[in-house]
């Protein structure tokens, strides 16, 4: 197993990618803390690893708010005593024409997606830095790489922001053999995709982008799972400040 005896937190993993990334992981022997803002989800997935013979604890957290992070924090270690692998995978959308979005839509979606990567990260440094050992692995999208999809600025800010952090992340923790990488998923077909658009938006938005990607198909979230447990692992110990677009080979930004 490539993560045996390892601890991972994964944010935003009660459900879609963050789902998928906590089981990958968890298969390959790494106690899991599974945190989402909804509670529920998190005890499903927690609960799900551990029938399979993992090890997993479900936590509440809002990645915005810092006291809720710090407890998120102090409970893995009381548990866990380590903390070797952080997946910033939590994130929201409030999608609006930028000339119709008020003061709150930007603001919750800077706090979740940019300031919660900023929140959970520093949180772990200081117990990676006193471990000499570390991956930190922040998830972001193409929006932050330029992808044009319009009503997606405060998105697109957010998941920008993430890329900078990454590289700035990983110019100070790399001292202290710490790994820091990111990852920029095109379409990602997740329960959200649906519930979202509804059945026919869903349908609609998974054939257009079909059409954007040179393989013909859109991305899973056990893409994106995979790719986490290669940067989690030893496999890419010599990899630091990149960011890995898994788009299917998206023609637009080619």
């Amino acid at each position: 197993m490539k993560l045996k005896d390892k601890v991972a937190i994964v944010t935003g993993s009660g459900r879609g990618i963050g789902e998928a990334i906590a089981k990958k992981l968890a298969s390959e022997g790494a106690a899991i803390v599974v945190v989402d803002i909804i509670i529920e989800e998190a005890l499903r997935v927690a609960n799900e690893i551990k029938e399979k013979g993992g090890s997993a604890l479900a936590f509440k957290t809002d990645v915005s708010k810092r006291n809720e992070v710090h407890s998120l924090i102090n409970k893995t270690l009381e548990d866990f005593k380590a903390i070797d692998i952080l997946v910033n995978n939590a994130g929201i959308t409030r999608h609006k024409p930028l000339i119709e979005l008020t003061e709150d839509d930007w603001d919750i979606v800077l706090d979740v997606d940019l300031k919660g990567v900023f929140n959970c990260t520093q949180a772990v440094l200081r117990q990676m830095m006193s471990q000499r050992y570390g991956k930190i692995i922040n998830i972001s999208s193409l929006a932050g790489l330029g992808a044009s999809n319009a009503g997606m600025a405060n998105y697109a800010a957010a998941k920008a922001g993430v890329i900078g952090l990454t590289k700035v992340t990983a110019r100070e923790a790399g001292p202290y053999g710490i790994n820091v990488n990111c990852i920029a998923p095109g379409a990602i077909v997740t329960p959200l995709t649906y519930e979202s658009r509804g059945k026919e938006g869903g349908d609609k938005f998974i054939e257009e982008r079909k059409k954007l990607s040179v393989l013909g198909r859109v991305g899973r979230p056990e893409d994106i799972a995979n790719l986490v447990l290669f940067l989690a692992s030893e496999d890419s110990s010599y990899m630091s400040g990149q960011v890995i677009r898994m788009d299917g080979g998206r023609a637009d930004l080619m």
